[in-house]
């Protein structure tokens, strides 16, 4: 759902600022203000509500999006640049939360605070995991599928970490969630981008459509397990 999400926000951003032509800098107020509206729901839901906490997650995504790339081609920092900027921004938040709450443990948090610093992270990590994506993409000579391939692969060896190893699994979390964005970014090149530039052309718009599609029914999915143990 995490990878699902953060690919539909990569097209989704782009939708906007590219084939829509805002632009980054007005696509970005836009999607930045879509996420404070979505962050406000959730921030007042009494209890973990699937659709709230999945469009946080999207709106998180596609304002990562067109932030990362009006860091990087607007103001002109570059992938390398604004990956290191966004990385010190999201180990600061990271420690500050941990000096402030303890804990880093997502099922930890039991506070209005705390809750701030986790969606704070992922509005960070996401911007972050799209620098990168954009960067293995565009930059360092793997393309969209070699990007790709190699972002599932330490993906891959997270989850083999998390189960065959002693390491923290709090760090390993984070890990995979950092992860999963730059993967997103990558995946949704591809599957946007002309089969010249080495992508499946399905488009900004027939990509959202798709991922849109994919993401609602796992919600359902996830709803129908909640009330089913709710039942039991």
């Amino acid at each position: 759902m995490k990878i699902c999400a953060t690919t539909l926000g990569e097209t989704a951003g782009d939708l906007l600022s590219m084939t829509l032509k805002l632009g980054y800098a007005i696509s970005s107020s836009i999607l930045f203000g879509f996420f404070l509206g979505t962050l406000i729901v959730q921030l007042y839901s009494t209890t973990y509500r699937p659709v709230i906490y999945w469009m946080v997650i999207v709106s998180t995504s596609t304002a990562g999006t067109t932030m990362s790339d009006y860091m990087d081609r607007t103001l002109g920092l570059g992938y390398i640049t604004g990956s290191l900027v966004l990385f010190v921004l999201l180990c600061t938040t990271l420690a500050i939360w941990k000096s402030f709450e303890k804990s880093l443990s997502v099922i930890e948090i039991k506070s209005f605070r705390g809750e701030i610093f986790y969606w704070v992270a992922i509005l960070f990590s996401n911007t972050l995991g799209t620098a990168l994506g954009d960067f293995l993409a565009d930059s360092s000579g793997l393309g969209f599928l070699g990007g790709a391939l190699l972002i599932g692969s330490l993906l891959f060896i997270t989850v083999l970490a998390y189960y065959f190893t002693r390491l923290s699994h709090i760090l390993l979390f984070w890990v995979a969630f950092i992860l999963t964005r730059p993967f997103g970014a990558t995946f949704g090149d591809l599957l946007t981008k002309t089969g010249e530039k080495g992508g499946l052309n399905f488009g900004t718009i027939g990509s959202s459509i798709i991922l849109f599609c994919i993401l609602a029914a796992l919600i359902a999915f996830s709803l129908f397990n909640i009330k089913s143990k709710r039942k039991v």
